[in-house]
């Protein structure tokens, strides 16, 4: 791996990561001449009516293809004076992710799991590792609701719901609660090569304090039928490439002795999103494809265009932990009973299928320095 790229080497141990990604950032703030300043998340998002929600403040754009997002970095230091990379913070992942609610759900499910290589494995190959279950409100409106849990290894097909009342109690919505439990039906695919990057920003604006911006450029494929199985109407097992550029509060510093304003940070964080928002809109004014929809809704209203229906999705009953399996147990390909599904090998063609072949995580770190 590249030699500016440590954390590469920590894709497989999430602890290691977020360990070191926070030494980095802190040497970073260091480095920008700030003395006793401390991290904190992102706040709970607290209403007029005291209701307290776990609030996604995120953003992004959506292009046609990755390569529009050559010079990524250098382009949004030039255009904000204020915005410092956070070196060596470069950290790179591929994931299949799966739509567990359909266009008519009050809010989206998704599965996601990450990937790997064995060691010497053949490397167009990966394994799904570490299951996760999210919920979140719809589209892409300002600050999103967001909960997810990861999954047990041992058992990823349990009720998600005792987990995430266990990690956000009193903080998760009844209207949420009770659509975590309804049945979750997998309505389809889509296979993602990210490039992940952190900055800091610093504004009048924020007073004091130091916003912490994850970012990530998203190269990704949406499967054509919710099994990935081959489509005449798509003529393929890929619907649609393209990519995405994401960019995400996760928290700021602020001044060892600082006294917490729910409001204050708030609308820090609010400033920093519209701040970064602002060059973007005018770089890539005519590449950017018009969407209200998140990446999941965008497989599910892809599906829909293909005219795959709802009763085709009911009778697959497909399940997200079965594509952690490499064949299935009971699945049999359509053309030949004989032979059963080779799930994994389905999953990985989101990812290598030669005529739409996801570009490698250090390509894509190259493109955008």
């Amino acid at each position: 791996m590249s030699k500016n790229r440590p954390l590469f080497k920590h894709i497989r141990n999430h602890t290691a990561l977020f360990s070191e990604l926070c030494h980095y950032r802190n040497e970073a703030v260091q480095h920008l001449g700030f003395q006793d300043y401390e991290f904190h998340k992102t706040p709970k998002f607290i209403t007029e009516d005291g209701a307290r929600l776990t609030i996604e403040p995120e953003r992004s754009i959506v292009l046609p293809s990755v390569n529009t997002l050559a010079g990524l970095k250098s382009k949004l230091v030039q255009a904000i004076e204020t915005l410092h990379m956070v070196e060596n913070s470069e950290i790179g992942y591929r994931y299949p992710t799966a739509a567990l609610a359909g266009l008519d759900a009050p809010f989206i499910k998704r599965m996601r799991s990450e990937y790997f290589h064995r060691v010497d494995e053949d490397r167009s190959i990966c394994r799904p590792v570490n299951l996760s279950y999210g919920i979140k409100s719809r589209g892409k409106a300002d600050n999103r609701l967001e909960y997810e849990v990861w999954m047990p290894d041992e058992a990823p097909d349990q009720n998600p719901l005792p987990l995430l009342i266990d990690l956000y109690g009193e903080d998760l919505p009844n209207d949420v609660r009770h659509f975590v439990e309804q049945p979750s039906k997998v309505h389809g695919w889509m296979g993602v090569k990210r490039a992940a990057f952190e900055a800091l920003y610093t504004h009048k604006e924020c007073g004091d304090l130091i916003i912490c911006v994850a970012m990530s450029v998203d190269a990704y494929n949406i499967g054509a039928k919710p099994d990935l199985s081959y489509s005449p109407e798509a003529e393929s097992s890929i619907a649609i490439n393209n990519a995405e550029f994401e960019w995400e509060v996760e928290g700021y510093y602020a001044p060892r002795d600082w006294q917490f304003d729910h409001d204050a940070v708030w609308h820090a964080i609010n400033h920093t999103l519209e701040a970064i928002n602002a060059p973007l809109e005018d770089l890539y004014i005519s590449d950017i494809i018009p969407s209200t929809e998140s990446k999941t809704e965008r497989i599910l209203s892809t599906l829909a265009s293909l005219g795959v229906t709802q009763n085709e999705i009911d009778t697959l009953n497909l399940q997200p932990w079965e594509f952690m399996l490499t064949e299935s147990e009971h699945r049999v390909k359509a053309h030949d009973p004989t032979r059963s599904v080779n799930l994994l090998g389905r999953l990985n063609r989101l990812f290598y299928q030669p005529e739409q072949q996801l570009p490698s995580l250090n390509w894509i770190h190259d493109l955008i320095l």
